[in-house]
């Protein structure tokens, strides 16, 4: 199990609700760069700690390069939010979330579609391979 599961996973509730209030305040059918901003102040109003863009050691058989990983939200450095706002979310945009969870060894994701009409049903919790157990 990754050290970081069980504080990840109570953790998520809490960044869905802040998601929740968002969506509820803004709608849907804006773009994402609006959510992203308002769902990092509304964090910031509960007191956890978020960024939006990490730099990362990439290694690749021996050489290495260390690059800005341009990731929605870092939750607490242990929950990894995606926010969309599309019709229909792609195997693609759940792969990239599972890519980036990997290289900031991040045990759980959200994937976050404000495009929804009701949140909780744009909202997807995936979890890193071997993370929960």
């Amino acid at each position: 199990m990754h050290p970081l599961f069980p504080k990840a996973s109570k953790l998520t509730e809490s960044i869905i609700g802040a998601a929740i209030e968002v969506h509820r305040d803004k709608g849907p059918g804006l773009i994402e760069s609006i959510y992203e901003w308002c769902l990092m102040r509304e964090l910031e109003l509960r007191k956890l700690a978020a960024t939006n863009q990490r730099i990362v050691r990439i290694s690749y058989k021996g050489f290495f390069k260390d690059e800005a990983l341009r990731c929605d939200v870092l939750v607490e450095e242990w929950v990894l939010v995606e926010a969309k706002s599309v019709e229909h979310v792609l195997p693609i945009h759940k792969a990239q979330l599972l890519s980036y969870m990997k290289l900031l060894n991040v045990p759980l994701g959200l994937l976050v579609n404000f495009h929804a009409a009701k949140l909780t049903d744009g909202v997807s919790r995936l979890i890193l391979p071997g993370a929960d157990s």
